[in-house]
């Protein structure tokens, strides 16, 4: 019984090291990379545990091999877009301007029910109150209600106007997203004409936002930072 418990607790140990290790994001949504790699861990610890003549060897391993994959693949994943978008999708719009996206929907295999849920989690219970919604890569709904459905705020009542989808990122880490550019209807031509206009090239960018209004940030890449 002494053994089970000893085994019990260096696997804990372990285990709540090899998660710090992989990131904070492991103990709240989950990337699907992640959450396979949460599997497998649990699986693999459950063994030693409960089987006191597999050496704890057999555990330790395994279980620090697939954190090492998760940290690489991490920062693999950092370098390159199109292995983050392999590997975690990318966020996608299924509500615009108040209109649902249904082949969006149909896509990403969303029924009405699955919307009208994650309104509700959020105390939405019209769908007409919403002017945009997305779908994030954990899976999760976020949404953003019309103009006259959010709390009133002094700047707002100043300003007037209808509502506007949020800005969406169209240059991460010096990597233009050509397919946020296409869905804000800006096009490549207004880009680089705003990059000549502030001196900058792509890479230079770390991250630059845009609403279909045309309304930019750009915040620059901090000098010595690498790609």
């Amino acid at each position: 019984m002494a053994i089970v418990l000893i085994r019990a607790v260096i696997l804990y140990a372990l285990l709540a090291f090899s998660l710090r290790l992989m990131g904070k994001r492991q103990l709240g949504e989950l990337q699907p990379s992640e959450l396979v790699v949460t599997i497998l861990i649990s699986n693999i610890a459950a063994i030693p545990v409960e089987d006191s003549s597999v050496p704890m060897i057999m555990g330790i391993v395994p279980i620090l091999t697939l954190v090492c994959i998760d940290v690489i693949m991490s920062g693999i994943m950092m370098k390159s877009t199109k292995i983050r978008k392999l590997m975690i999708g990318s966020p996608r719009i299924i509500v615009s301007e108040g209109e649902i996206l249904q082949n969006e929907m149909k896509r990403l295999r969303y029924t009405v029910d699955d919307l009208t849920e994650a309104m509700r989690e959020q105390s939405i219970f019209d769908i007409t109150q919403v002017h945009y919604a997305i779908v994030e890569t954990t899976g999760k709904i976020n949404f953003m209600l019309k103009k006259d459905y959010q709390p009133a705020e002094k700047q707002d009542v100043q300003a007037g106007g209808g509502t506007q989808n949020p800005p969406s990122v169209i240059i991460r880490d010096g990597i233009i997203d050509k397919e946020q550019l296409q869905l804000l209807d800006l096009g490549e031509q207004w880009l680089k004409k705003i990059l000549r206009e502030n001196n900058l090239t792509e890479k230079r960018v770390f991250i630059m936002t845009a609403d279909n209004g045309g309304k930019y940030t750009i915040i620059e890449r901090e000098k010595g930072a690498k790609k």
